[in-house]
């Protein structure tokens, strides 16, 4: 959505309202149907004055909410967002992953009194929903974008949810001030857009997901990749096959340095080295001794079995001190001294060094080059970040930046705000914060639309209760392996387990219409590498008979 701005022409300020004007159709109809022109009485507060305001960036991605990045200037006018009917309940679900959009698609799917049906709006930063657990497959081309990246008007085309692409500057909730959380005809609060407008809600869900958290090494944020929304897959893979085609025909190889082994860093890892075979050499970093160290034993064996068939080096026991580019005065015999796997690459691709410092005493420190370094560790929520200024820690947070919420999934002390997924610090009962998993937020999700429509039905509340359904890991384009928690010691591994991964994903995918077109695609694909696997195998025979 294009920001309305004051600029210091009249003119141009016209100019820049007229080309964002059928956007804005969409956002307030109703004005427009009984206004013509431009009116002054359409903005609130309005006066220009400086500003100076605090963000950061914002978060991964893709499909989460956002903040935006720090600016100074005038202040963008501020626009009221009209609701269609302001006796119906309001809803406002920041965040479009998981939690947001299951979220959104579960209100819709329940049966409401034609007085209580609330308006639904979702905001996210992107135009795109990412089903993330398979952004590994777009590095592979085992998928199309449009399957696992579908874009939020055609996945709310049959629903009333209205989307804004936007990003969330500022949270002021007023629930917390004495308002009745059962009635669902006051305020709770007003959300501030980037671009100026200003929703006001009855009710709030939080699930602005988490962005990466690369300012814990000095270097990391200016020359590693995160590896957690669609624009950071699009990265990594034009990354990838720009240094596949400079290396195309050389005797080089291309090294690839994976910071963590948890399940991001293993598939990352199993995916990349699939991909460039013996044209490339991955290394995976780990402070802890081991890969995946919450994963199911069986998982753990089979990712380690796939690894080393692939020639992955892990370098276990070590923590990342610092990133930097290669300068003239680091001279490769100086390097290869210190890395005794130091290999030569291109002389016209960027290099980067990283030096890795032993977590337990005994080992030595290593010093590691790469073309490519991917970040896999850490995350931040971006709640801190939308608090106003004058009112910090209005939401109660934990030291991670999550809002602390009941086992109904609100935020402590604000009865009309739910959190979940990456904005939740649900406990479970041994008083653990749920991880961050996609099975979370799905679940949540359905937790959340369920209890926002006992609250403004007057009914009450189920208590949040995570069903552990089992492990997933992909592995490449035709291994993965799964652990279900229903079928105790049973692990699928290899082909099997990739199908039924697969399979696994496609009915968790957010529509029906959406299962039936990638169902559709990923039949076809398999039926032409299917054909296309017979062939081979029979050229093979003929050949040799």
């Amino acid at each position: 959505m294009s920001p309305i701005a004051l600029t210091a022409s009249a003119t141009t300020s016209l100019l820049a309202f007229h080309r964002g004007a059928k956007q804005w159709n969409k956002v307030i109809p109703s004005y427009w149907r009984r206004t013509s022109g431009i009116n002054s009485s359409l903005f609130a507060n309005s006066q220009r004055k400086p500003l100076q305001l605090r963000f950061s960036t914002s978060a991964a991605n893709g499909s989460n909410g956002g903040v935006s990045e720090e600016i100074s200037g005038s202040e963008k006018l501020p626009i009221n967002f009209v609701w269609s009917d302001n006796k119906k309940p309001r809803v406002c679900i920041l965040g479009g992953g998981f939690g947001g959009l299951y979220t959104a698609l579960r209100l819709e799917s329940l049966e409401w009194p034609d007085d209580k049906k609330p308006q639904i709006v979702l905001v996210d930063q992107s135009e795109r929903f990412v089903f993330k657990p398979m952004l590994y497959e777009l590095l592979s081309g085992e998928v199309e974008e449009w399957e696992i990246a579908p874009r939020f008007s055609d996945l709310l085309a049959n629903t009333s949810v209205q989307f804004f692409k936007d990003r969330v500057k500022l949270l002021q909730p007023s629930d917390h001030l004495g308002t009745n959380g059962s009635n669902a005809s006051s305020s709770g609060g007003t959300v501030h857009l980037d671009s100026g407008l200003l929703i006001e809600y009855d009710w709030l869900v939080l699930a602005l997901g988490a962005e990466a958290k690369l300012d814990v090494v000095p270097g990391a944020a200016e020359f590693a990749f995160p590896f957690t929304t669609l624009e950071n897959a699009r990265k990594v893979n034009d990354k990838l096959t720009t240094l596949e085609r400079t290396t195309f025909g050389k005797d080089f190889q291309i090294s690839v340095a994976i910071v963590g082994c948890g399940y991001s860093g293993v598939e990352l890892a199993a995916t990349v080295a699939e991909r460039l075979q013996n044209k490339g050499i991955v290394r995976a970093i780990n402070v802890d001794p081991i890969i995946c160290p919450n994963a199911p034993p069986s998982n753990r064996e089979a990712a380690l079995k796939v690894l080393s068939s692939r020639k992955v080096e892990l370098l276990l026991g070590y923590f990342v001190r610092c990133i930097r580019r290669v300068s003239e005065s680091d001279s490769s015999d100086t390097l290869a001294g210190v890395d005794e796997n130091h290999i030569e690459v291109a002389h016209n691709l960027e290099k980067y060094i990283l030096e890795l410092q032993p977590a337990e005493r005994g080992i030595q420190s290593k010093i590691i080059e790469a073309d490519l370094v991917l970040w896999t560790v850490g995350s931040k929520p971006p709640l801190p970040q939308l608090e106003p200024s004058d009112f910090p820690f209005v939401l109660p947070l934990n030291a991670r930046g999550q809002a602390e919420t009941d086992e109904t999934l609100r935020v402590k002390g604000h009865p009309r705000i739910f959190a979940l997924g990456d904005s939740s610090a649900l406990r479970d009962s041994n008083g653990r914060i749920l991880p961050a998993t996609a099975q979370v937020a799905f679940q949540q999700a359905d937790f959340t639309g369920w209890n926002l429509w006992a609250a403004i039905n007057g009914r009450p509340l189920l208590p949040f209760r995570f069903q552990n359904l089992g492990e997933m890991m992909t592995l490449g384009r035709y291994d993965a392996v799964i652990s279900p928690s229903f079928v105790e010691g049973l692990t699928l591994e290899g082909p099997i387990g990739h199908t039924a991964r697969k399979l696994a994903y496609l009915i968790r995918l957010p529509t029906d219409e959406h299962k039936l077109k990638v169902g559709i695609s990923w039949l076809t694909k398999s039926a032409i590498d299917s054909v296309s696997l017979l062939q081979s195998t029979l050229t093979k025979v003929l050949s040799n008979s």
